[in-house]
């Protein structure tokens, strides 16, 4: 019977952390992933809640048209 090479080790991501852009893994390892750290984990949190950061929503038509 053929020997199976166990599956290659998929290299780890990297991605730009959104609030810095420094380039950090996107790994288990990184407990602060997509971020680079608490500190800009916090900063993207505190912009949130500051409503820094908004998404958009479509308004509503008029109801001119009903009695």
């Amino acid at each position: 019977m053929p020997q199976i090479d166990p599956p290659a080790a998929r290299p780890v991501p990297q991605v730009a952390c959104p609030t810095c852009r420094e380039k950090t893994l996107f790994a288990r390892s990184n407990p602060w992933r997509p971020f680079c750290s608490e500190r800009c984990r916090q900063r993207d949190f505190g912009a949130w809640a500051s409503e820094s950061f908004r998404v958009a929503a479509v308004e509503p038509p008029d109801d001119q048209g009903s009695p």
